[in-house]
């Protein structure tokens, strides 16, 4: 390595490369898909403690390209969409003023358990707007996280009047902050990840609904695999600089891809008769109101684009659609089957195809269940 990309390479925070990380395919994929569509409406990631959940998330939000922002601003407004800026800079904007750019890296936000909503939402300094006049704002979690990631570690701890707030946020891509009759709002437009384990508590079932989709992930099983894991940790962790360099160049094809999806993403086509039988899939599952049905329609189309294909077809539904209702289903205490299995069956009924073995080994609740092709 050369002693220009050592010096590159050591003047931000080292991260384990995405590329790199073993098995979990189903998280994987639930991220790309809510990044190149972040419409979506993020994912849950459930599953066992030490899985590598916190990791492969810093790892998407370091691989991401860097993206251009409005410089100075504390909302990392878009020099160029409406939608994501701030009111002040469009205002700039009508006025004919001219915005400087700036470019960064896309945040990751951490929201810790403990946060008040005042360091989620930002405050208004009342005092100070009564006397000069002036709105003054502090900004909060939620300003920092526009157009970036919010990570939220054991979510199902989290209070559920916050889980609310971020929700609202992250539906209408905008935060309002109201004191003594003085209203600030701002862009914010996020990918919400939120991960737990089912031993701690499960989510409501109206706040587990609201995300996009939903990853259960296990501990890697098989020995050899596991054997691999270890040894790249320890890799990593004894020369980051030397590893970093070893995955460069698949880093580099991924961020590129991603890129190429988020263009083609809206010419993406999903023929009706597809549509139909998402909606009769969701139907049939009895999955409350429509939220699935529009869940899946996106991220089918976004797994094409990652492809980089424009035509749906029934093996990218098939890739998705579990991801995106196995946790709309009503949950019966007494039911042994898991939930995973129960949407592939309906959805092998309804589009005339076979059950792959990886759905059937899932029938128990035994099975890992991938997001990559059958």
């Amino acid at each position: 390595m050369s002693p220009t990309a050592q010096s590159t390479a050591s003047a931000r925070r080292v991260v384990f490369p995405f590329t790199a990380i073993v098995g979990q395919e189903e998280m994987k994929l639930a991220l790309l898909l809510n990044v190149i569509d972040p419409k979506i409406g993020g994912v849950m990631i459930m599953g066992d403690r030490g899985t590598g959940k916190s990791t492969t998330i810093r790892a998407l939000a370091d691989l991401l390209p860097e993206i251009s922002v409005v410089a100075n601003d504390p909302f990392s407004s878009d020099p160029s969409d409406p939608d994501l800026m701030s009111d002040e800079v469009r205002q700039l904007l009508e006025q004919g003023a001219e915005i400087p750019v700036a470019h960064k890296k896309v945040q990751m936000v951490d929201l810790p358990l403990g946060a008040t909503e005042d360091r989620v939402c930002g405050t208004i300094d009342i005092e100070k707007a009564l006397s000069e006049g002036v709105k003054a704002f502090e900004p909060g979690l939620l300003a920092k996280a526009n157009r970036g990631i919010l990570y939220v570690d054991e979510v199902n701890l989290l209070d559920d009047h916050l889980v609310d707030v971020l929700l609202d946020s992250a539906a209408s891509g905008w935060n309002t902050v109201e004191r003594e009759g003085i209203s600030i709002r701002h862009p914010a437009r996020f990918v919400l990840v939120g991960s737990g384990n089912p031993e701690e508590g499960e989510l409501r079932p109206q706040l587990l609904d609201r995300f996009g989709m939903h990853a259960e992930i296990h501990t890697v099983k098989e020995p050899a695999l596991r054997v691999q894991i270890v040894e790249q940790r320890a890799d990593f962790d004894q020369n980051p600089l030397v590893f970093l360099e070893k995955y460069k160049p698949q880093q580099e094809a991924l961020q590129q891809q991603i890129v190429n999806a988020q263009k083609l993403l809206p010419e993406v086509k999903i023929d009706y008769e597809l549509r139909v039988k998402i909606s009769e899939v969701c139907s049939e599952l009895d999955v409350d109101g429509l939220r699935g049905d529009i869940v899946s329609n996106r991220a089918a189309k976004a797994l094409t684009a990652y492809e980089g294909r424009t035509e749906v077809t029934v093996d990218d539904i098939h890739r998705v659609i579990t991801l995106c209702l196995r946790h709309r289903l009503r949950k019966d205490p007494l039911e042994s089957i898991d939930s995973g299995y129960k949407v592939a069956k309906v959805f092998s009924r309804v589009f005339g195809v076979e059950l792959p073995e990886s759905d059937v080994a899932q029938k128990n609740g035994t099975g890992q269940k991938l997001g990559a092709r059958s």
